[in-house]
């Protein structure tokens, strides 16, 4: 297993104590596959911390990579949305993490995804 990049949705499915991420994760930490989560998607996803434990520890673990959006991803992320005429800065954060990294995205929103990289691997929860 490459690791996988968790969208908001993904991260919001193990928040919710989703069976499918949960064993991800779980398999990820096993197999010391890394996880990457976008700072973009986690922004998305993480509103009340206190409340948010599952997803607060997630991202302290030492095999997460939280990736910032920086001026080299900045410049990429307004390139991909572009080329595939879209506008969810997040979502092609997201993109480009996951292609950087080789890795399936765990996501429950396909569609958008696919726009922006028709060929990305995905995990639907």
């Amino acid at each position: 297993m490459a690791g996988v990049t968790l969208d908001a949705g993904g991260l919001i499915a193990l928040d919710r104590n989703n069976r499918r991420v949960l064993v991800l994760v779980a398999r990820a930490r096993e197999t010391g596959a890394r996880i990457t989560v976008p700072a973009t998607a986690l922004a998305q996803a993480i509103r009340q911390p206190e409340r948010q434990g599952r997803l607060a520890r997630l991202v302290r673990q030492p095999t997460i990579d939280v990736v910032p959006l920086d001026r080299v991803d900045a410049t990429s992320v307004g390139r991909l949305l572009v080329a595939s005429a879209t506008a969810d800065v997040a979502d092609a954060h997201v993109v480009i993490c996951a292609r950087r990294a080789q890795q399936s995205v765990v996501t429950s929103d396909p569609d958008d995804l696919r726009r922006l990289d028709p060929r990305i691997s995905l995990v639907i929860v």
